[in-house]
Formats: C-alpha cells, sequence, structure tokens
C-alpha cells in the first residue's frame, strides 16, 4: 500500500434497520477524483448468508444519514452536493421499490442535521440551521435564500459586516462559525407539506427521538444561559400538537409548545430513546455533576415524563458507553449511533467500550419499576474465534431481536454484521456484507500482535503491528501515540499504520495510562499529569518490545496527532531516544491552549489541567506544556497542522516551531488550508496523500540513513 492507495479506500458508515429485521440500509463512502461521495445500498437480511445488496442512490452526491419508515417502504436520507460548499443539505424520500425520488419541500431553514420518522410514518422532525443569525452584524440573507440563488462566482454568500460576540461558543471545529443554532422542525411526508418550526432559542437541537404516542420528541439541548462557561446537555421534550401549538406560536415561546426538562442528571444527558410502552426513557450520560475525565459515561434511565430523577442502569460498569476506539477505518466522517436502543420493554441495547474492542451490550431492567434485574450482558469478548477483537462503530436492533452493527473485525474494515442468539442464549455473529472491506483484498494487511507490556502502573495492552514476513528480526519501529487522552488503539489500525508497515517499519500502539476503556482507575493518575504516568507507559511499552527483540533500539521514531501531537512534543522534549518526529495537530502551550481552543475551558476543568485564574493554576497548565522544554529539543521534529483546526489550532504549533527554528533545530511546518481537526482521516484526499508521504519521508530520512 502507498499514499495514492488512499483514494481506494471504501467506508460503509451510517446504517439503519427495518422494524422487522429483514432488511439493512447502509451508507458507501467512496473517493471520486478530489471528492468524496456517498451512497445508499439496500441489504436484505432474511437468510443468514452475505446479501447481494442493491445500490439506491447514484451520481455526484452526499447521500447520508439513511432512516427507514416503519413500513420499511421508504426511506428518507440526507443529501448534500460534494461540488458546492454553499448548497443546503436536504431531505430525500426515496420509495424503495421504485426508486422513486422526492426531495421535501424548502422552507425558511439552512442545512438539514438530523431526521426521523413518526412512529404512524406520515411525518418527519428534522433540525435544521434557523433563524436568527446570533452574532453576525449588517444585511445577512435569511437562510432560504440560498435555496434559489444561482451558482456562480458573484452569487457566493455575502460576508457579514461584523460579528460582535458575546458568548464563548462562537466556534466549533468542523464547524467555524456557529452563526446559527440547530432547531427542530415537523412536517407532513406527504407531496408539497411545508415544514414548521417547533423550537427556538439562543441554545441548539440535537438527538431527536419521537416518543411512541406520536406527538412528543425527545431530544438534547443545554438551553441555561451560561452554557457556554459551563455545557451541560440535558434531555429535553415537546408536545408537538399540544392545542394551539401552532409553528408560530412554538416559535414566539407560547406554553403550549415550550419544551420542558424530562432527563437532567447533575451531569450530563444525550441520546435519548422510549421505551416501545413509551413508560421510560434511557440515555448516555452520568449523574454526578461536574464530572471528570474518570467518570466513564453510563446508561442512564427515568420516567418519560421527567417525574423523578435517573439512574444508572449499571454503576458498577466502569467501561464507558459508545465507541471510544480510535481507527479511521470508521472514516471520521459521521458520528456512530451507540445507542441506546430499545428490544422491548425489558431491554436496552448500546454499545460501550472494553479493552480497546466496542461491543452491543443488553442491560436488562424491570419494566414496572425501571430497576436493573440483571448484570449487563457483553458480547463474549474472551470467546473462541475472531469476534472478540470486533468494534462496533454504529448500531440498530429490530423488534424482532436482531442487533446490527457497523464496525471493524481484527483488521478488516467497516462491514455490516448482526448478532442474535440460538435456541441455547448464546452470541451468535454473523458478516451481512463485502462493500466495506473488499478495496484491502489487494494490499497485504498488517500483521497484529497483542502484548501485555509491564509498566509502573500494571499492564499496558500493547499492539504491534508488523509487515507480515517480518517475522521477529528487529525493525525500524514507530510508537505511535493515540488521541483523546480518552481514546484507545483497536485491532484494527489506522491507514497510517498500514502505511507504514509498508514501508517496513513496525508501529507499536499502547494504551497508555488515560485510556478510557480500562477503568477509572486506568484513567486517575493521568489526570493533572499529562507528561507524567503516560509518558512512562510509552516508554515501558517501548522497552518490552526491544526487550521481545522486535524493535531496533537504535532506529526509533514517534508519531501523534492531537493529545498524540501533545505525547510527541513532550517526548522529543525530554529524552533523545528517537531519531525522528511526526507531530500533528497537537498540544505545545497549555497556557494560551486554554482559551485558543474551541473546547479548551471545559477540556481543561476535565482533565484537571488548570486554568489562568491564579498563579498555582498557571503554573499547572506550563508544567504540562511542551513549550517549557524546547531548549532540550534534538529530535528531527516535523509538524503537521489543519490550518482550520479549532480543536488544536496552528497558533500552538506556531510557537514550537519559531522557538526551533530561533534554536536552530531541525524543525519543518506544513499547514493544510481549510481543514479541520481530523483532517487525517477525513480531509481532502489530496492533502491527505501529501500529508502521509510527507511523514513517510520524514521516517525514511532520519531512520534509514
Amino acid at each position: 500500500m502507498t499514499p495514492e492507495d488512499i483514494r481506494r479506500q471504501v467506508v460503509v458508515e451510517e446504517l439503519d434497520l427495518s422494524s422487522d429485521g429483514r432488511l439493512a440500509v447502509v451508507a458507501r463512502r467512496t473517493i471520486r477524483g478530489n471528492r468524496y461521495v456517498t451512497h445508499l445500498y439496500a441489504i436484505p437480511l432474511d437468510e443468514r448468508r452475505v446479501a447481494k445488496p442493491r445500490r439506491l442512490t447514484t451520481g455526484l452526491v452526499r447521500d447520508g444519514h439513511p432512516r427507514l419508515s416503519p413500513d420499511s417502504r421508504r426511506v428518507a436520507f440526507i443529501r448534500t452536493d460534494p461540488t458546492d460548499h454553499d448548497a443546503i443539505a436536504s431531505i430525500v424520500i426515496l420509495d424503495i421499490a421504485r426508486g422513486r425520488e422526492r426531495v421535501l419541500a424548502a422552507s425558511e431553514h439552512g442545512s438539514v442535521r438530523e431526521v426521523a420518522w413518526s412512529p404512524d410514518g406520515r411525518r418527519l422532525a428534522f433540525t435544521a440551521e434557523a433563524d436568527p443569525p446570533r452574532f453576525m452584524v449588517g444585511p445577512v440573507p435569511p437562510l432560504g435564500a440560498r435555496r434559489t440563488r444561482a451558482r456562480t462566482a458573484d452569487a457566493a454568500a455575502p460576508s457579514p459586516r461584523a460579528r460582535r460576540i458575546t458568548r464563548a461558543d462562537w466556534r466549533w471545529d468542523g464547524t467555524g462559525h456557529v452563526d446559527r443554532w440547530s432547531h427542530l422542525f415537523v412536517v407532513d411526508a406527504r407531496a408539497g407539506a411545508q415544514p414548521r418550526r417547533v423550537t427556538a432559542g439562543d441554545w441548539g437541537v440535537g438527538d431527536i427521538r419521537w416518543a411512541p404516542d406520536g406527538r412528543t420528541i425527545a431530544f438534547t439541548a443545554d438551553p441555561d444561559p451560561t452554557a457556554d462557561t459551563r455545557p451541560r446537555s440535558t434531555i429535553w421534550a415537546v408536545d408537538v400538537d399540544a392545542p394551539g401549538g401552532s409553528g408560530d406560536q412554538a416559535v414566539t415561546g407560547s406554553a403550549a409548545a415550550t419544551p420542558r426538562s424530562v432527563l437532567a442528571p447533575a451531569g450530563f444527558a444525550h441520546h435519548p430513546s422510549y421505551s416501545p410502552n413509551g413508560r421510560w426513557l434511557a440515555a448516555i450520560g452520568v449523574l454526578e455533576a461536574d464530572p471528570l475525565d474518570d467518570v466513564s459515561p453510563g446508561i442512564l434511565l427515568g420516567p418519560a415524563d421527567g417525574s423523578a430523577p435517573p439512574w444508572v442502569l449499571a454503576p458498577e460498569l466502569d467501561r464507558p458507553v459508545g465507541n471510544w476506539t480510535d481507527t479511521d477505518l470508521n472514516g471520521w466522517m459521521v458520528s456512530g449511533r451507540p445507542g441506546p436502543c430499545w428490544l422491548d420493554d425489558a431491554t436496552v441495547v448500546a454499545t460501550v467500550t472494553d479493552r480497546g474492542r466496542s461491543h452491543p451490550v443488553r442491560f436488562r431492567l424491570d419494566p414496572a419499576t425501571g430497576a436493573p434485574v440483571l448484570p449487563p450482558r457483553p458480547a463474549p469478548r474472551d470467546a473462541p474465534g475472531p469476534w472478540s477483537d470486533a468494534t462496533s462503530h454504529t448500531l440498530a436492533v429490530a423488534a424482532t431481536g436482531t442487533i446490527a452493527v457497523l464496525g471493524t473485525l481484527g483488521t478488516r474494515a467497516m462491514e455490516l454484521m448482526t448478532l442474535d442468539e440460538d435456541r441455547g442464549g448464546r452470541p451468535r455473529w454473523s458478516t451481512r456484507s463485502t462493500l466495506g472491506s473488499a478495496w484491502q483484498r489487494r494490499f497485504a494487511r498488517a500483521y497484529m500482535r497483542r502484548f501485555d507490556a509491564p509498566g509502573p502502573g500494571g499492564p499496558i495492552e500493547t499492539w504491534v503491528a508488523s509487515p507480515p514476513e517480518a517475522g521477529d528480526a528487529p525493525l525500524p519501529t514507530v510508537v505511535d501515540v493515540h488521541g483523546g487522552p480518552l481514546g484507545g488503539w483497536a485491532p484494527a489500525p489506522h491507514v497510517e499504520v498500514s502505511l507504514l508497515v509498508a514501508r517496513g517499519y513496525r508501529v507499536v500502539l499502547p494504551n497508555i495510562r488515560g485510556s478510557a476503556a480500562y477503568g477509572r482507575d486506568w484513567i486517575r493518575p493521568q489526570l493533572g499529569d499529562w507528561g507524567g504516568v503516560d509518558a512512562a507507559d510509552v516508554h515501558a511499552a517501548l522497552d518490552h518490545v526491544i526487550g521481545l527483540g522486535l524493535v531496533d533500539p537504535d532506529r526509533l521514531g514517534v508519531l501523534g496527532l492531537s493529545y498524540g501531537g501533545f505525547m510527541v512534543n513532550w517526548l522529543v522534549g525530554t529524552t533523545d531516544r528517537f531519531r525522528a518526529a511526526v507531530s500533528e495537530n497537537g498540544v505545545t502551550n497549555q497556557v494560551s491552549a486554554w482559551a485558543n481552543s474551541d473546547f479548551g475551558p471545559e477540556y481543561a476543568r476535565a482533565a484537571r489541567m488548570g486554568d489562568p485564574f491564579s498563579p498555582e493554576a498557571i503554573d499547572s497548565l506550563w508544567r504540562q506544556s511542551p513549550l517549557r522544554n524546547v531548549a532540550a529539543i534534538r529530535t528531527p521534529l516535523l509538524l503537521l497542522q489543519a490550518e482550520a483546526d479549532l480543536r488544536c489550532p496552528p497558533q500552538d504549533n506556531e510557537q514550537l516551531f519559531i522557538a526551533l527554528r530561533h534554536l536552530g533545530r531541525t524543525v519543518e511546518y506544513v499547514l493544510y488550508p481549510d481543514e479541520s481537526h481530523v483532517y487525517a482521516s477525513s480531509g481532502r484526499p489530496d492533502r491527505r496523500i501529501d500529508r502521509m508521504t510527507r511523514m513517510l519521508d520524514w521516517f525514511d530520512r532520519y531512520m534509514r540513513a
């Protein structure tokens, strides 16, 4: 595999499942020229075998967020134009049998973000950008005006005269300026119907879910006026058919359509889901106020009417709900759907991450009281066969008991898999597609081995990726540090790992302290100690693999993105054991990053890093800043930076680059225009190829000489 082969990568990245479990619809992303296109495919699940998929959409489009109607005859999805950055993302309804598409009637709203069918299939709820603008000053046309604008160079959306910023949440990585919130709309699914706006306010709506009664919609929101400085998302509900609750009244705040809080822990909650009987509401969240990073989100449950505080279904779990593994075989372009989903009134299913793998887990409860009745039932991670090394990126369930996931299996890319039980109640996995991983067949995959490296805080689960025919001979080796720090490496490697292996390197992938999927005790020591216990674990994992004879200790490199980039910057300032280093979108100065990052203050609080409000707290930030060690850096360092990154912005790495230039050290700084934080996996293809080519050449130049 070479960097140019990035153009061959295919990602099956979104999923929905019919209520009878007989049909799945997936979104498949490919690269055409220098653009990403996404099409929908229908995959029958009538038999336990890989079935031939049926392509549903074509053309130069990005079709995503598929949602099957309750009768499975139609699929609603969101379509964007990859050739026009100004185009509005709109809703399309497709008759599956006839292949007929219909674009939903336009209204005065912007790009659609989510869509959901009502239980009777007659209406759709969706979220979309809505006026008024939050900070823009000057004549700004309404969002709907872009629909009728001719697509010419002189018809571009006007730039505002200014932005009057009054809140700290005016920016977000991957979005840029948050000029408008997304709000809730409802529309009849029949042709010609006009959408009706339901919510309004200086806050946004997400994670929409209909109640079984077809009149109520739950969603995630944070309407508190101080949400920009102390974020706390909770679950709200609105009666879209309340007497007198017309669209106009809902927008102007009529009591008939005013959202009400229904699941509000002291910590946070998101991704609501109603039980089939409408009695309970489940969500992902944390009960305790102001949680730190060592508190894993779990499944919260409470009465759907909000009449009692929520509780945790499995407080003893000590593992995070959701997919917290690091692999770009899932594309990083869309967020996964980890649940919770209801199999029946007594069973909730959600993805749980444990030791670098993520599997669906069943949570059992008493449908009358909501009390847990059995411990969570995970998929058998230690069972014989390859299924223990599966990861689940997106989850869907059917009323018949079928669980479907999009996920990786070992080193194989994302495919559709199903999980059900045999007559003895034993879990049974099946792979149901090949359209996501066929591109890998032309390449020799990395040979992955797992070791428990002895570390100062306990065994460090460490993956070692090697060329398939390398044997046990010592090779030049790159240690790759994951992001987060709450992320964690999985059996499925990043594309960059495959490319390094193809160039003849081993890659060491340690899940050091701070990785979320090993429990609270593995995270807590790293809080407020960036560059301490985590750096010690990197060295310990390397020492172990060197002791096994797999690594040439004189030809070591280090690589990392985001928090991994921080770790690269830290390691080269505290040791000379590396011959070359590549830091990407990393952190250099925690003092300035506190405010420069779009989520810096809350990120630093949860990680117990410090703040600028006292000399002691500033000292804490500076103590964990690689810039303070810059004079000791002598390792050749390549700094890669997405220019539009708002999570770890360019100003941070520029400080390190300028300092190293003045010191006369070997350093290069490469900026990628218009790209955000995870451009390495989701950026423009030619930039991803350039990034990977420079990385390989840098290691070759300094590690193979």
